[in-house]
């Protein structure tokens, strides 16, 4: 390769858009999961700028891959703790205003994200399995957000209050739908029934996974189904979309 393709970039090029370490992405291209072109057998890696776009772009799948398959993400995404969440979901909140799509939705958008961000957050405290804090992320363009957590999931957070919930899918059709109080002043459920009020009042649609259950919300319809095993989340996986 003599003269640098203009629709390449280098690897440490694509490491910055990523938000991820030059290591990382070495480990991507020997996986397959993000392939790089080389210059020569062994040569130096670059990268197409449309692949990194399609990379960045696939967001729901990005965040279902961390939390089912607890690959790596971009830093960009990662949210350790609640003061890093309410930072980027100010920053979402702004650009919102000036985009004409979101801007008749942006408060709406913005505290249903915050009441499934914070829920991670406050049913986790103290408990994480493994890696603790959220994925967050959101494409304007595409007009979605998505949110996971590699958390405890709805069904063992309630039944610490409602033991006989049998599944996943009682699970959330439980915190849906119900406000259930465990110690006063503690309540859980109620954020999760005001995200679907406000869903059921506007133009918006939300994917909940939570172990192998599934809530597809849009309007007044609320549909629970049973997923694949191998799909389980370990805690919460969620795309709103407007």
């Amino acid at each position: 390769m003599e003269e640098k393709d203009k629709n390449l970039i280098t690897i440490g090029e694509a490491a910055e858009l990523l938000g991820v370490t030059i290591m990382t992405l070495r480990r991507w291209d020997e996986s397959g999961r993000l392939l790089s072109v080389r210059d020569k057998p062994g040569g130096h890696r670059y990268y197409r700028k449309e692949d990194i776009d399609v990379f960045l772009n696939d967001l729901f799948q990005l965040a279902k891959d961390w939390a089912v398959l607890e690959k790596e993400i971009p830093e960009q995404f990662y949210c350790q703790n609640s003061g890093v969440f309410q930072a980027r979901i100010t920053k979402m909140e702004t650009l919102m205003i000036e985009n004409k799509d979101a801007k008749p939705l942006f408060s709406l958008l913005t505290s249903i994200a915050g009441e499934i961000g914070n829920n991670s957050y406050d049913h986790n405290l103290g408990q994480w399995p493994d890696i603790p804090g959220i994925f967050f992320a959101y494409d304007l363009n595409k007009k979605q957000i998505v949110l996971a957590d590699r958390g405890v999931g709805i069904l063992e957070t309630l039944r610490k209050v409602k033991p006989e919930l049998k599944d996943h899918a009682h699970a959330l059709q439980t915190a849906f739908t119900e406000i259930i109080s465990g110690r006063k002043p503690e309540s859980r459920g109620n954020g999760l029934k005001y995200v679907k009020s406000v869903i059921s009042k506007n133009p918006i649609s939300l994917i909940f996974q939570s172990g192998d259950a599934k809530l597809l919300l849009k309007g007044n319809s609320a549909d629970i189904v049973s997923e694949d095993a191998s799909e389980t989340v370990r805690g919460c996986l969620a795309l709103i979309t407007y």
